[in-house]
């Protein structure tokens, strides 16, 4: 029997302190206190929130059959993340919560994917496309939204994301 140990952490970041994560929860909503990061007044952005997702695989083969057990954690980046007080409202709040929500509906695809998926010998080069292109459609995912919502300005479209965002996550509770 072959068999294989590998831990990779890819995240979804904009800085490298990361000292400190906090694990998406649906009971755990972050608040301002999360946000640890100097902000960048450099931009006219009001808060900028840091999240990933990692994976942990293990995998053996038994002849043609792939054993395999994948970890899939979503994370918020304290020391990458932070905010403009005087720019920062609980508006602003709840698009940045969403911007965390939208990384776990993003971990849910990759879990149903890899729960779903046929893979071979080369599991690891396999899952590291599906998270590849789950990233990339997470990445697609949070500009859009940002588009959408004006950063938080439109509140409108801000709701209805919300509503989106919420019942996108309910669609893959059984990934949770």
């Amino acid at each position: 029997m072959q068999k294989w140990s590998i831990i990779l952490v890819f995240l979804l970041l904009l800085g490298s302190k990361e000292e400190e994560f906090i694990e998406w929860s649906e009971d755990r909503k972050l608040t301002w206190a999360d946000f640890k990061g100097d902000p960048d007044y450099d931009t006219d952005a009001a808060a900028t929130t840091a999240s990933g997702i990692s994976y942990k695989l293990s995998a053996g083969i038994t002849g043609d059959k792939v054993n395999l057990k994948c970890e899939v954690k979503t994370y918020f980046y304290p020391q990458s993340s932070w905010y403009k007080k005087e720019l920062s409202d609980s508006i602003v709040l709840s698009h940045e919560q969403l911007h965390f929500d939208i990384t776990e509906l993003h971990a849910r695809k990759l879990r149903k994917r890899i729960e779903e998926g046929s893979f071979t010998a080369d599991v690891k080069a396999e899952v590291r496309a599906i998270y590849a292109e789950v990233n990339d459609a997470l990445r697609l995912k949070q500009r859009a939204y940002d588009n959408a919502t004006d950063f938080s300005r439109d509140h409108p479209k801000q709701r209805e994301w919300g509503i989106l965002i919420k019942k996108e996550l309910s669609e893959f509770e059984n990934y949770q």
